[in-house]
């Protein structure tokens, strides 16, 4: 099966697992998406929801709709909803906020090596155990699980309460010595802020443009969905973007902002009532798939 045909854009988001609303049984009848001509790009986690387009297509969920292990890798999280909903397999996996690309192949996976190369080529500064120390005397901030960390992924808890002095001693200790990115974004379901330091060239962006090159597609025709802060990179990068009607307050602002300074970013804000859809989650996502053209009445 291809990954890619002239046929479809890739479709690549963050915010929600791509799910029928139950008030529009059309789009779950298998005659809206072909897997052959959209295959798809993921990221993060898988998210549980009424129902699933059929056995069409696969993105993934960064933030669960309902809760998984907390132990298990987004690769667990991944093998865990492909048995429970019966979708197929993505041919790209891109996990961990960008941080890590896999690939699937004869029934398994491997790891993109030349990502992790071009990582460290690009990114020489970067070191997760030299952030660690640098952050460790920080009052109000605490090191994620395990499983939320890799050599390219240092992420913390913070209190949400006090982010801006966080975030100031993290900038004071941090900022612009490692060839990093510093994300931080609000978790609205548990309350918590989510700090990721990441490797400057291991991003959404990055990881959604690496891919894009290599399998030769314009950034045009990568659509990227997203709900939270850590998508502003993305959304503002010249891909064709989507926010799903749930999306944080504050990156609706910023990308509105990014827009009036660049007309030409492409944006599309999911408004709900189309289809009797609401636009919030799944239901944006296909709202904003419709406005591409990659989902069209068959």
């Amino acid at each position: 099966m291809p990954w890619w045909t002239a046929a479809g854009p890739i479709v690549h988001h963050t915010g929600v697992t791509v799910a029928r609303d139950t008030t529009d049984e059309k789009i779950n009848d298998g005659k809206v998406i072909d897997e052959e001509r959209f295959p798809m790009v993921t990221e993060g986690r898988i998210a549980g929801s009424r129902g699933l387009l059929g056995r069409r297509i696969f993105l993934e969920e960064l933030r669960p709709l309902w809760h998984l292990d907390g132990k298990k890798t987004n690769l667990q999280l991944t093998e865990h909803a492909i048995r429970e909903f019966g979708v197929r397999y993505p041919d790209v996996l891109c996990g961990d906020v960008g941080t890590t690309i896999r690939k699937y192949r004869q029934g398994e996976w491997h790891f993109d090596q030349g990502w992790a190369e071009h990582v460290e080529r690009t990114s020489p500064r970067w070191s997760a155990p030299a952030i660690k120390a640098a952050v460790a005397e920080i009052h109000g901030m605490r090191e994620q699980e395990a499983e939320h960390l890799n050599p390219f992924k240092q992420s913390y808890y913070v209190d949400h309460a006090r982010k801006d002095v966080v975030l100031a001693a993290v900038d004071e200790r941090v900022r612009g010595r490692f060839d990093e990115v510093i994300v931080y974004s609000f978790d609205s379901q548990d309350g918590k802020g989510l700090l990721d330091f990441l490797p400057e060239s291991a991003t959404k962006q990055t990881a959604l443009e690496y891919v894009a090159g290599e399998y030769g597609v314009v950034r045009e025709e990568v659509v990227f969905c997203g709900d939270s802060g850590n998508d502003i990179f993305p959304l503002t990068a010249g891909f064709s973007g989507v926010l799903v009607r749930n999306a944080d307050e504050q990156l609706v602002a910023n990308v509105h902002e990014a827009m009036r300074n660049n007309p030409g970013l492409r944006a599309y804000f999911a408004k709900g009532g189309f289809r009797g859809l609401n636009g919030y989650y799944t239901s944006g996502v296909i709202e904003g798939c419709y406005h591409y053209g990659v989902f069209k009445d068959s």
